[in-house]
This record gives C-alpha cells, sequence and structure tokens, in this order.
C-alpha cells in the first residue's frame, strides 16, 4: 500500500495523449497550466496544483501554453476519495519536496531506494488525504494570493498597496491570510518568488543565465538580499543548489510510455 511504483518529469510539453494507468496517478505541476480531460469531467490545473488520478480511468492533458510536472504512480493509495480531484500545495511546498525527494530516489541506483520510496509514498498519500480535509479559504484570502501569483516577477509590486486597496482593515487582512493560509501575505511573496528563482535556476533553458539575472526575474531588486534569502529556505546557495540539481537533471529518465496504457 502506499507503494510508488514509478516516477518521471516532463519537460516543456502542450500534450499528453488519452491514456491510462493500472496504479493511481498523480501530476504536481511545476509550471504552466493546462487541464486533465476525463470521460464527462474537466479538471483545469495550474502551477502548485496536484492531479489526483485514479487507476484504470482513461485521461489526457492538454494545455495551450505549456506545462512541465513532476508525475509519480503509487499502487493501492490509502485514500477515501475514490474519484479524479486536484489539490493544491501549500505556502511552504511539501508536497513539492515530496515529489521531487520521491523523482530523485526513483532515479537513483541506492541499494535503499526501496525504503525511501516507500517512506515518500505514505507520506505523499498523508498530506493528500489531509489536504482533503481542509476547509476552504475565503474570497479576500484567494484574491490576495491571486494578486501575488499574477505580479510576484515584478520588482516594483507593492503588495501593501494592493492590500489597503481593499475594503477591509490592513491588520484584519493580515491576520486572516496567516490564519489561512500559515504564512503572512509578504512571506507568501517572498515564498514564491523563491521557489521560482530555484525552479527557473535548474531550468535547461537558464543554462547561460547569472544567478543576478534570475533574481531580478522572480521580483528581486538586491541581488544580496536573494541570496540571503535562498540559503535561509534551501540551506545552500544557489550557484551550490544550481550544480546539485543539474548533476540530477543530467540522469537518464526511465521511459514514461512504459506506464502507459494507450486507447485507440
Amino acid at each position: 500500500m502506499n507503494q510508488i511504483v514509478y516516477a518521471g518529469r516532463h519537460g516543456l510539453m502542450h500534450t499528453v495523449a488519452r491514456h491510462s494507468h493500472d496504479t493511481w496517478e498523480f501530476v504536481y505541476c511545476t509550471e504552466g497550466s493546462g487541464a486533465f480531460e476525463f470521460d464527462g469531467q474537466a479538471l483545469r490545473y495550474s502551477q502548485g496544483d496536484i492531479v489526483v488520478i485514479p487507476a484504470h480511468l482513461p485521461h489526457a492533458n492538454a494545455s495551450e501554453t505549456g506545462f512541465r510536472n513532476i508525475h509519480i504512480n503509487i499502487s493501492l493509495p490509502n485514500l477515501a476519495d475514490q474519484s479524479p480531484s486536484i489539490l493544491r500545495d501549500d505556502s511552504n511546498h511539501f508536497l513539492l519536496d515530496a515529489f521531487t525527494a520521491a523523482l530523485y530516489h526513483f532515479q537513483s541506483g541506492q541499494g535503499e531506494r526501496g525504503i525511501f520510496l516507500a517512506a515518500y509514498g505514505n507520506l505523499i498519500c498523508c498530506y493528500l488525504a489531509a489536504y482533503h480535509e481542509q476547509r476552504q479559504r475565503s474570497a479576500v484570502v484567494e484574491e490576495i494570493e491571486r494578486d501575488i501569483l499574477e505580479h510576484y516577477d515584478d520588482s516594483a509590486y507593492e503588495l501593501d498597496t494592493f492590500l489597503r486597496s481593499l475594503p477591509f482593515n490592513y491588520d484584519y487582512l493580515r491576520k486572516l491570510f496567516q490564519k489561512e493560509m500559515a504564512v503572512t501575505p509578504h512571506q507568501y511573496l517572498n515564498s514564491k518568488r523563491l521557489q521560482m528563482a530555484a525552479e527557473a535556476l535548474v531550468g535547461a533553458e537558464m543554462a547561460s543565465i547569472s544567478v543576478t539575472d534570475v533574481a531580478r526575474m522572480c521580483g528581486f531588486r538586491e541581488p544580496l538580499y536573494f541570496s540571503r534569502m535562498f540559503k535561509k529556505k534551501y540551506g545552500v546557495a544557489p550557484s551550490f543548489y544550481v550544480q546539485s540539481q543539474r548533476s540530477l537533471a543530467d540522469k537518464p529518465l526511465p521511459d514514461p510510455d512504459s506506464m502507459k496504457k494507450y486507447e485507440e
């Protein structure tokens, strides 16, 4: 139960043909947006969403602008909901960390990888089960989150200006956001910028772009402040993080088509 039997990663793609699996599939969107199509149902997703797909359920994935993702297959997950669903990672990106670690251990040749995969399979299923129980966020918190996601890459973005434009007390909004999201609006903004910088740094298309350029592309005005905040979050300097992640990305991936059953 909860055993990871496959983990892979898609580079930039626009479509995945209709297919099914003998096991459950969990797809974490790391970049872009799109929609999964099922019989009589469509689930739209964006970056930070996890799409949960039960075994033997035919589905296809399409995007106009393209997407990247990490996808894992788990046999007999301990989940009460037996229908396809979509969940959103929290502001600390715990599920992204778990998916990334599961991918690393699946690709590694370490003899202990089975132990790690079992542990991460249990961890991911526990997170997903807990997220299903979370209550919905209030409309104003969702509005604040949307504005942050739309403007985080703009170094001139003034979050305080937006918060004070809303018809609520500033301190009330700050406390409400922290209550529902576990972080303040400014902490959420910084976390999003750091997450996007980490992904940009390891992208193949970023190979010739400096750490300073990436910092500015993700909304940081001062490269030194970015480096300090990045090390605080990830435990290493941006340059070291790039080297370690690129060495992982250079490892060959198993053929993802071996896990799929395509329909005629």
